[in-house]
């Protein structure tokens, strides 16, 4: 009987090593798999976040990173400083209004090309052309016609009688904003055009012939088919846009730097003369961290919006 067991025993312990083995190697196929995305993330997310979280909570300059270690010093101070909290209310009334005018113009041009069959297709290369220009080029341009002496707009406007004398679009608050936001208007808009034609594409014609047959006109049809089951995809537009508006930068650059005053310094731009003009780059990781988190309680509503619409189209 010990002989018969042990001459069983032994294949069920080789199958058992072979199964071990199968499964070890089974794992290590999924581990190579997955390691370049998480190689990435280190190198990507993590490694900049804990640099960053080091250099916030540091006394940092470019020259000398982490020569101490100074606690929320940075964080209160930035709290404290008027100059830096206007900046961020800039950048969030600026990321909400130019999001959403670029949203609706967005859709309405898609609309437009949709109804275009065809030929919107073709318009779509056209209107690509602003989208592939670079950032850099489009604010020398804008900033060439929105110039006092020489300017395209002031030039049109003194012809045709609408203004006596050029105006400095550039020189004043209100209106720098508004010329740095029809400069990101021409910019982005193809863009939103582009996601707004693909989520259009994706609505049924059979739906919209169902809705003719019983008679309903343009406007109901859009009403009642069309918007609804785009909804959740122009929330998701709407949210990726207002992250890219959250990181202006180049067309305050380019166009105002930040003047006249502090009437145009965004968030971005005030981070940025934080850390390469002043050298304090501790102070400059504490006051990004607390503009992303920002972003993130002024994303957020959006993001619960995308996905009331996402859980009423189930």
């Amino acid at each position: 009987m010990t002989a018969f067991a042990v001459e069983v025993l032994e294949p069920a312990g080789a199958a058992g090593v072979a199964a071990r083995s199968h499964a070890l190697r089974a794992r290590l196929g999924r581990l190579a798999w997955i390691a370049p995305v998480l190689v990435a993330l280190v190198v990507t997310t993590l490694y900049p976040t804990v640099f960053l979280l080091a250099l916030a909570f540091s006394k940092s300059t470019l020259g000398k990173p982490f020569r101490g270690f100074v606690g929320i010093k940075h964080f209160v101070t930035a709290l404290q400083d008027p100059i830096f909290l206007a900046a961020i209310g800039r950048s969030v009334a600026y990321a909400l209004a130019t999001s959403l005018v670029q949203l609706a113009l967005g859709f309405l041009i898609a609309l437009l090309f949709t109804s275009l069959l065809k030929a919107g297709r073709f318009l779509m290369s056209l209107v690509l052309l602003p989208l592939m220009t670079p950032p850099v080029m489009v604010g020398i341009a804008w900033k060439l016609i929105f110039a006092p002496a020489g300017g395209l707009l002031n030039g049109t406007l003194i012809t045709y009688g609408v203004i006596s004398e050029p105006i400095s679009f550039l020189g004043h608050p209100t209106l720098a904003w508004l010329a740095i936001g029809v400069a990101d208007l021409w910019q982005w808009t193809p863009f939103i055009v582009i996601l707004c034609f693909a989520a259009l594409s994706t609505v049924p014609e059979s739906v919209h012939e169902a809705a003719m047959v019983d008679g309903a006109n343009g406007w109901q049809r859009f009403w009642h088919i069309t918007l609804p089951l785009v909804a959740a995809p122009l929330s998701s537009i709407y949210l990726l846009k207002l992250i890219l508006s959250f990181k202006l930068f180049d067309l305050v650059y380019i166009l105002t730097f930040g003047g006249p005053g502090f009437a145009t310094t965004s968030a971005g731009f005030a981070i940025y003369r934080r850390a390469i003009e002043q050298f304090d780059v501790g102070r400059a990781a504490a006051e990004t961290m607390i503009y992303a988190l920002v972003i993130g309680l002024v994303t957020l509503p959006v993001v619960r919006l995308h996905q009331h619409f996402e859980r009423r189209e189930l």
